[in-house]
């Protein structure tokens, strides 16, 4: 059955909205739930300079929403210019509105709350004898009693449009998005104190943290929203551009700060990334892309990277005034922020987790008591171990044992080196293992180096082999317990670095000098596909870059792109879609980075190729050189893929396998 076709309204003449509606229509922007007015709310109690704001609700924020501040507060004659549409005291002309640092900034959040729910104003100024108290609904301002700083009452939230109201969600759900949007207030100001009442009863609190330093009041207060297991399982972040900005001192352009996490505590939701430009909360494309470049080579999957991140850079260079809710925000120079931070990331995450891996709990332990000094034979340092007495095994063995009183003798410290297969391990390389048959230049693992008499005392990280299992896992002992070690996987990553570091020289500043051309195979028959205009914009554009990737693409007719040329190791794949994903990361992203990610994933495969297979039978010293070379190499503890490479297994988990202690 056909529609009706729509019939066209009377002619309505263009007229002037009244004030109330004005501030309906700024409402629906602004507010969408309750949530919206605490962030609005606690938006100004920061920028009046609070050190305590107590967030009170009532039905998850529908029926009462009260903010409280110990901040400056407002005097009494600019009280009432509180409720009126565009009255701020945040900018004055277009030069404060081109440099924003302060959270608010637009004037029209209290008038367009006070349009949709009843609202209310409590405030002392510094310095005045008394507080006032502002009607929203009738203008009227009276005295009242209250301690420095300001009070905003909102009920009844969408009284006055009933339609709004059922959208919302349950008291509980909408109890949810509040905690969350004074959570991400709490990541950006650990030196105030925030705390949340529900229906009369503390459900949240975070308080002012008194740390000496910076550093330590955010480590802090990441721990005291996030966890403990946050702190645990992150890297911090310190880094700054090299280029400067004059402005009458030396100061970076563009500094980033915070914490990231360690590959391993990724999670399958996007749910604990936190960024923040000049201490606001912002969801931006290009801040997340170049968090998550940074993960690429080492997440597995889909999971998502958990972060807490902070930028600061000048005010004129970063747009806050893109959305009514002041989330989104616009860089002048986007590809800076986006190098920055990718780099930022990518320098925390490089260090490797091996290096540091058996450490904590040997931290107050002499080192000379755990590896006993080797220095005559020079030979590698072996765990000192009280070890049981030989046992005698045979089917009628003789009726002789200790007495009870040689109990003791049971137990005898043993520090002579270990004998039988465990000694291939610490005996005295004399000689190169001889090279076996389909190893190439990356594939062969050197020998290890014994520790001499000045390093006879160093504990290895990741300790020392013992075994090889199934031909696929190398078992280590180290001082928390065993390690055990994807061998592919670990040498995947190493050749992986390796060929990077080959791939990119780099001059002494840094700046990477050459960029290697990817071979590419040309079609008999090019491949061709109707282009949008920006495809056949960015295939003119980007012609030297498709070129450096191994791609020709070029314009067939007005609406036609032809791919003529593709990767050589990508010659068996679709031809189309391989040049629309290109075109499509190009158009959206630096080529730089385009170029980068697509060197590293053909690096990838080749180091996947070249690395040690499994089913290689490897000798002790050949498990112990590649052992020092995860130590020694970056991002070594994942895999090109993601995957983890090694894992450890601590002595109280091994105990309780077997119930011990119990």
């Amino acid at each position: 059955m056909n529609a009706p076709l729509p019939t066209h309204a009377p002619r309505r003449p263009i007229r002037e909205l009244p004030d109330e509606l004005i501030s309906q229509i700024a409402a629906g922007e602004v507010v969408e739930r309750p949530a919206s007015v605490v962030r609005e709310l606690v938006d100004n109690a920061l920028d009046a300079g609070a050190t305590q704001i107590t967030v009170r609700l009532l039905a998850g924020g529908v029926r009462l929403i009260s903010v409280e501040d110990d901040g400056q507060g407002i005097l009494p004659d600019e009280l009432s210019l509180a409720f009126r549409r565009h009255a701020t005291s945040k900018i004055g002309s277009l030069v404060d509105l081109e440099s924003v640092a302060t959270m608010g900034f637009r004037g029209e959040a209290l008038a367009a709350i006070n349009s949709i729910a009843d609202c209310a104003i409590l405030s002392r100024a510094s310095g005045q004898s008394g507080a006032h108290l502002l009607d929203g609904r009738t203008g009227e301002l009276k005295p009242v009693a209250r301690s420095q700083g300001t009070t905003v009452e909102v009920k009844e939230l969408f009284y006055s449009t009933p339609a709004r109201r059922k959208f919302l969600k349950t008291d509980a759900t909408e109890l949810a998005h509040c905690i969350e949007s004074v959570r991400r207030h709490a990541l950006a100001r650990p030196d105030v104190g925030f705390a949340i009442w529900h229906e009369g009863k503390l459900i949240e609190q975070w308080r002012r943290c008194e740390a000496p330093s910076q550093e330590q009041q955010l480590t802090q207060r990441l721990a005291d929203v996030l966890g403990a297991d946050f702190i645990a399982q992150s890297i911090a972040v310190d880094w700054q551009a090299s280029n400067t900005q004059r402005t009458g001192s030396d100061t970076p352009a563009l500094r980033i700060w915070g914490r990231v996490g360690i590959p391993d505590a990724a999670r399958s939701r996007a749910d604990q990334q936190f960024c923040y430009v000049n201490g606001r909360f912002v969801r931006d494309k290009v801040l997340t892309h170049a968090a998550r470049s940074a993960y690429e080579d080492v997440l597995h999957g889909h999971r998502q990277p958990v972060y807490a991140l902070y930028l600061a850079m000048d005010p004129a260079r970063v747009d806050v005034n893109v959305h009514p809710t002041k989330i989104e925000v616009r860089f002048r120079d986007s590809r800076e922020v986006h190098q920055g931070v990718r780099h930022a990331v990518e320098d925390a995450l490089a260090a490797p987790r091996a290096s540091t891996a058996g450490t904590t709990s040997t931290a107050n332990t002499p080192a000379s008591t755990i590896w006993p000094n080797h220095s005559e034979s020079n030979q590698a340092p072996a765990l000192v171990k009280y070890t049981q007495g030989a046992m005698n095994f045979a089917v009628n063995p003789k009726p002789t044992g200790h007495r009870v009183s040689d109990i003791s003798l049971l137990w005898q410290r043993n520090t002579s080196p270990p004998q039988g297969w465990a000694a291939e391990g610490f005996a005295q390389v004399k000689e190169e293992p001889a090279t076996r048959a389909g190893d190439t230049e990356q594939n062969p693992l050197p020998p290890s180096h014994p520790a001499n008499s000045e390093d006879a005392t160093q504990i290895w990280p990741l300790g020392r082999a013992l075994a090889q299992l199934q031909g696929i896992y190398i078992l280590a002992e180290n001082a928390q317990g065993l390690i055990i070690v994807d061998m592919h996987a670990a040498h995947e990553r190493i050749v992986y670095e390796r060929l990077k570091n080959q791939l990119a020289q780099q001059t002494a500043d840094g700046a990477t000098t050459t960029v290697a051309q990817l071979t590419s195979q040309p079609l008999l028959i090019p491949a061709t596909f109707a282009a949008t205009p920006g495809e056949v914009a960015t295939a003119e554009a980007h012609f030297a870059t498709l070129h450096t990737l191994g791609l020709e693409i070029s314009p067939f007719s007005p609406k036609t792109l032809a791919v003529r040329a593709v990767p050589t190791t990508l010659a068996q794949g679709d031809a189309v879609e391989l040049a629309r994903s290109v075109l499509a990361e190009l158009g959206t992203h630096d080529a730089s980075t385009v170029i980068q990610r697509a060197q590293n994933e053909l690096l990838a495969t080749m180091a996947c190729h070249g690395a040690v297979r499994a089913n290689r039978r490897l000798t002790i010293d050949e498990m112990n050189a590649l052992l020092r070379q995860m130590e020694a190499t970056e991002r070594s503890d994942q895999c090109n893929h993601g995957r983890p490479t090694w894992r450890q297994l601590g002595l109280r988990e091994i105990d309780a396998l077997f119930l011990r202690g119990r």
